[in-house]
């Protein structure tokens, strides 16, 4: 795995040198020599203008825009507008724009759209910009594999991480535990969930569905879709009603908070781990640093529970940048994107909070620089390279679909509107005609 890694990053760095010596910015050919071949062209690059987007919580607004700057001043004739939002309204107002055919032309996107998006043919192909704009000479074709559906790239890998629990120690001491047992359990999980209603906090506030049942089904052996994206990948429905009834009667007996807590928290700055309100949460570890910085305390990281951890664990790309189809500028989103995988002063601002890079000389030159809560990302992805499972092909079109109909039931099961029972029933018979479309 750590090979991996390294690949990866190698591969990134030649994209970088490529990107500099093609195209005048206004091209979408990205063999084009316009301005390095002397002849009718200019010296000088066309002025070009770049729409970027992007979710995130406000400090990786903060970081991203600095880089941008960066790149700006660094590529005078290139003017980059930003669009960025919180995760549900970023899909919600992307959504509308494809409709249109005025996406961005860089967008950030995530494995759960990757299918949906470029199956309808929004999102460019990046093959041809690779090493030929992207220079990925320290990057793994794993890395860049991730972002492939059939034979072409729609998605460049941007950083990779995994799930775990992150907590403030503080707050666990409250409940008489030093740490979450590095072997702990689903059963340990609901007894802390109860001693920290007891000390007046919430242990957690739940779990993205189409993330965590997924890692729970892994950890069985199964799979959230089947390989064709055709279907559900697992047949037994009491899977299902194993992972959410526990979650279900959490939220019953108050020991999590109910759907409508959880819906006043709009970003990073509502989180209630941030307000010292809960002890930990569940996520990527690419949020570990932006949580921390708002929170301003020191956090933790601590294993995902078992058994067979390293079954349900896998690395992720956390997100890619792609490019739309309907960019006139494609080469120059090329360049933009190569910049950001390459370039070691752009990721020493960056640090990781998109993923570990995926570039490994990036890697060797900001782990010096980072703080210890930057460390500890990079050095749990190290660790959960060597402690965990290939990843399942990227998520099928229709998954955004299914995503709200999760919401929609695990919204249903924690009000008690539903029974984890039903709820399983019905989540196959939908989510297998969503999936079903793709036949």
């Amino acid at each position: 795995m750590r090979k991996w890694l390294t690949a990866v990053l190698a591969c990134t760095v030649a994209f970088s040198l490529a990107a500099c010596a093609g195209g005048n910015g206004n091209s979408a050919d990205p063999t084009s020599t316009s301005t390095s071949n002397g002849g009718a062209a200019t010296d000088k690059p066309k002025n070009v203008t770049l729409r970027m987007a992007w979710w995130g919580g406000q400090p990786r607004h903060d970081y991203t825009l600095e880089v941008i700057k960066m790149y700006e001043a660094q590529n005078p004739h290139v003017k980059i507008e930003p669009e960025y939002a919180n995760f549900d309204d970023y899909w919600k107002k992307l959504a509308p724009q494809a409709a249109a055919n005025e996406l961005p032309d860089i967008l950030q996107m995530d494995i759960s759209y990757l299918a949906q998006y470029g199956s309808k043919k929004q999102l460019a192909d990046l093959t041809p910009f690779l090493n030929a704009g992207i220079d990925t000479a320290n990057i793994s074709e794993n890395a860049i594999s991730g972002g492939r559906i059939g034979d072409k790239l729609f998605g460049f890998n941007i950083g990779v991480n995994a799930v775990n629990f992150q907590y403030d120690p503080e707050l666990l001491k409250k409940l008489g535990v030093d740490k979450p047992d590095d072997n702990w359990n689903w059963d340990d999980y609901y007894a802390l969930a109860g001693k920290a209603k007891e000390a007046g906090l919430y242990f957690d506030n739940g779990f993205r569905p189409e993330v965590f049942f997924g890692y729970y089904l892994r950890t069985k052996g199964q799979h959230l879709y089947n390989a064709e994206g055709t279907a559900l990948g697992y047949e037994d429905d009491q899977l299902f009603v194993d992972f959410f009834k526990p979650l279900a009667q959490l939220v019953k007996d108050g020991d999590t908070p109910a759907p409508d807590v959880k819906a006043q928290i709009k970003g990073v700055e509502d989180d209630m781990l941030v307000k010292g309100q809960q002890i930990g949460i569940f996520q990527w570890t690419n949020q570990f640093v932006g949580i921390q910085q708002v929170a301003n305390r020191p956090l933790e990281m601590a294993h995902m529970p078992g058994p067979d951890r390293e079954k349900g664990l896998y690395l992720k790309p956390s997100m890619y940048f792609s490019i739309s189809q309907n960019s006139k500028v494609k080469e120059e989103a090329a360049k933009f994107i190569d910049f950001w995988v390459n370039n070691v002063e752009a990721n020493k601002l960056i640090k990781g909070d998109r993923g570990v890079p995926v570039n490994s000389t990036v890697i060797d030159a900001i782990k010096s620089d980072l703080a210890p809560a930057q460390v500890q990302v990079f050095d749990y992805v190290s660790w959960a390279q060597e402690n965990s499972s290939p990843m399942d092909p990227p998520d099928p079109v229709g998954t955004a679909e299914i995503i709200q109909l999760f919401m929609t039931l695990t919204e249903q099961m924690d009000f008690q509107q539903l029974t984890p029972e039903d709820a399983a029933k019905q989540f196959r018979e939908e989510a297998n005609a969503i999936l079903g479309k793709n036949k």
